[in-house]
């Protein structure tokens, strides 16, 4: 599963083109935020995500994954993954987690984000706390990539994060493990597999330039899931609540820049003490 090759690093020019992918995606998301309510299907969602991604000269590039046809995937409740778009309509109070990915000129950008339906008033204390803890598990994991570093610190942080959010909110939150982030670059899914918890490796060396997408997925309760007949759908087998949060990150050699966040991560990566730095 976790291979020893030698990373590959991307040059300026090419990171400026996954920068124009990743900030269409990271737009989508923001634009799609304001669509989510009490009585919106998710397929209604994945239609407006389409029209914005290709309204911007882009590709909707999980419609290129073989055997998937949507542009996003929209996963609620008990569904930690995978949720494919369709007629079901959301409830108030709902955790709906929204996973997106577009192209430009071959290049690829991959992100995820989750909320509350209604807004976190409507969440109780329990699906914000998972919320924040997988939120703040993404970006623990993104401030431990450095040139020189090794690529499954991500792991070891994201897992530390969550660890300590469990022992202060109180949960024993679940960190699953079936699932994992990736590189991305040409295509939306490359190698490495970057697992977002503690494994025994180290993994390969960061380089400058590498692209790769983190991305926890947390659940209140055990990290055991299944498949559900679509193939595509995972769910928690206990039926506790899950998120998912992601970001495409370029490591350079002064920093790091986050190519889905519409502000390239500045806020986030300086609040943990983390150096940005874009292109430009």
């Amino acid at each position: 599963m976790f291979g020893r090759r030698k990373l590959q690093g991307r040059t300026d020019e090419q990171l400026l083109l996954m920068r124009a992918a990743g900030l269409l995606v990271g737009k989508t998301l923001e634009m799609l935020r304001s669509e989510v309510r009490e009585g919106v299907t998710t397929l209604e969602l994945d239609r407006l995500a389409e029209t914005f991604i290709r309204d911007h000269g882009g590709i909707p590039n999980f419609q290129l994954v073989p055997g998937y046809s949507h542009t996003l995937c929209t996963s609620v409740n008990e569904e930690v993954v995978h949720g494919i778009p369709g007629s079901r309509v959301l409830e108030h109070g709902d955790v709906l987690s929204i996973d997106c990915g577009a192209e430009i000129d071959g290049w690829n950008g991959d992100a995820a984000t989750t909320a509350v339906v209604g807004g976190r008033a409507a969440g109780s204390s329990d699906d914000l706390h998972l919320i924040d803890a997988t939120e703040a598990g993404l970006y623990a994991g993104i401030a431990a990539m450095q040139v020189g570093g090794r690529l499954y610190a991500v792991g070891d942080a994201v897992e530390a994060s969550v660890r300590a959010a469990a022992e202060r909110d109180g949960h024993a939150y679940g960190v699953i493990d079936e699932y994992v982030g990736h590189g991305i670059g040409t295509k939306m899914h490359m190698d490495p597999q970057i697992p977002n918890y503690a494994v025994s490796e180290t993994g390969p060396k960061l380089v400058d330039g590498f692209t790769g997408a983190i991305e926890p997925m947390i659940t209140l309760g055990t990290t055991d899931t299944k498949v559900l007949g679509d193939d595509w759908t995972v769910v928690t087998t206990d039926r506790s609540r899950a998120a998912h949060w992601e970001h495409s990150v370029a490591v350079r050699e002064a920093g790091l820049w986050i190519l889905t966040a519409i502000d390239g991560g500045r806020s986030a990566l300086e609040a943990l003490g983390a150096v940005y730095d874009p292109i430009g």
